[in-house]
């Protein structure tokens, strides 16, 4: 009787080839542009304790409260959480490592992480972000460098409909003072409220602002703007970033109900949304969280930063087209007789150590299939070219060479059988557009 078969989990999804050729291609993109800035990469464990999540995001935050993979760990009773994100992950480590003693650090990272909720487009239960940090620095200037540091990302990528949106969500008291106001607005126009505002008018009201119930727009553009609570040194804060923004020509919105879905964001708050994504149209956001590291223990520091989700960057490319073709090796090796293997391997191994991607037919002790199979594999691969081990060719010191592209005809190579010897030569006409 056949085993069942196990699939994986729901909204946990599988990135095979041609497909994860796409996802190294725009990891290296992101990798150049953290070089291009001093960005540095930092990787934080897939597991952390609860308690850093509930004191970081906050308790009444929907991740918290609904989307959290939560555990105990059956061997010593401790509270684990597949992390939902990651700053909180990056604060830890600076945290735990002392790591801003000799001044600020601009940190990045990449990895999966985990969300409880409906699965759509772009949108898992696992989920993969990359994100920058910028650590120990409190003036704007580092919030602008971020911004146009992801600005720059989206024109190396060739992407089109990005829009910038940005807000300030001022500093602690002035937050409380607007929230007063805010709880008060809306506890006059309470029968408007859905079940969700209802649930949220006390523990979270600024949230209630990001509704997208058409029934409470009105309401919503009607409460009272964190804006007009700003004290001057929050006004300064944004104003110098409205005018660095300007200087490097970035346009932008105002948004005055953009918030967070996390507790620890302060000051400048900002998202790149996009329309051709449907309901989940932000593809980078972030912000200034200058309380985050006191809050998980360490010495008061300021910070900064965003996160990319990869899924929908990759959605994004390819609506737009600008997915790259995915490349084969610079050559197959056709290999007619199984006998000659031990005689190719080494051959295909130098050329490997001068740069070559060789990749070889595979058989078996019986044999390696017809040549025709051969060829059609070779053709399938996406290889430029076929080298050809025949016996003919072997006996003479020799290789046929096979273009699989364009209309070049086949012609031979010279090959010495000694390791290394001649080999090495071949290399440029291979690797040759």
């Amino acid at each position: 009787m056949a085993a069942q078969k196990i699939s994986a989990v729901k909204g946990m999804n599988d990135i095979a080839p041609p497909v994860s050729a796409h996802w190294e291609w725009l990891e290296e993109h992101l990798r150049s542009l953290m070089r291009g800035y001093g960005y540095r990469n930092l990787r934080t464990p897939i597991v952390e304790p609860t308690a850093l999540f509930v004191r970081g995001l906050g308790e009444v935050t929907d991740i918290v409260e609904k989307e959290m993979y939560s555990f105990e760990d059956r061997l010593n009773g401790e509270q684990l959480t597949l992390r939902p994100e990651n700053t909180a992950g990056v604060v830890r480590a600076v945290v735990e490592s002392n790591m801003l003693y000799e001044g600020g650090k601009r940190l990045y990272y990449m990895g999966p992480m985990f969300r409880h909720e409906r699965p759509q487009r772009g949108r898992y239960r696992q989920f993969h972000q990359f994100g920058a940090e910028a650590l120990g620095f409190a003036g704007p200037d580092v919030d602008a460098e971020l911004i146009v540091m992801a600005n720059d990302l989206w024109g190396k990528l060739g992407l089109q409909g990005i829009a910038l949106e940005i807000n300030s969500l001022g500093q602690p008291e002035e937050r409380m003072a607007h929230r007063q106001a805010l709880i008060a607005h809306l506890e006059a126009n309470i029968d408007t409220l859905d079940e969700e505002a209802r649930r949220r008018l006390h523990s979270n009201p600024l949230r209630i602002l990001d509704t997208k119930n058409p029934a409470m727009q009105a309401l919503v553009n009607a409460a009272p703007r964190l804006m007009d609570f700003l004290g001057e040194a929050s006004l300064a804060h944004f104003n110098r970033l409205r005018d660095l923004l300007d200087a490097h020509g970035i346009e932008y919105t105002i948004n005055p109900r953009l918030v967070r879905g996390m507790d620890y964001y302060n000051l400048s708050v900002f998202e790149f949304v996009t329309t051709q994504l449907g309901a989940q149209g932000t593809v980078c956001a972030g912000g200034r969280y200058d309380g985050l590291i006191e809050q998980i223990g360490g010495k008061p520091a300021p910070a900064v930063g965003w996160a990319l989700g990869m899924e929908r960057i990759l959605e994004l490319l390819k609506e737009q087209n600008l997915l790259p073709e995915v490349a084969g090796p610079d050559v197959y090796a056709v290999v007619p007789d199984v006998a000659s293997v031990p005689m190719v391997m080494p051959v295909l191994r130098a050329l490997r150590q001068a740069g070559v991607a060789v990749q070889m037919h595979a058989g078996s002790l019986e044999g390696m299939g017809s040549m025709k199979s051969q060829f059609k594999k070779a053709d399938a691969s996406g290889a430029r070219f076929a080298l050809i081990f025949g016996a003919d060719e072997l006996a003479q010191g020799q290789v046929a060479l096979k273009p699989l592209r364009g209309d070049r005809t086949q012609e031979p190579a010279a090959q010495s059988l000694l390791p290394l010897i001649g080999v090495a030569e071949w290399a440029p006409v291979l690797l040759a557009a």
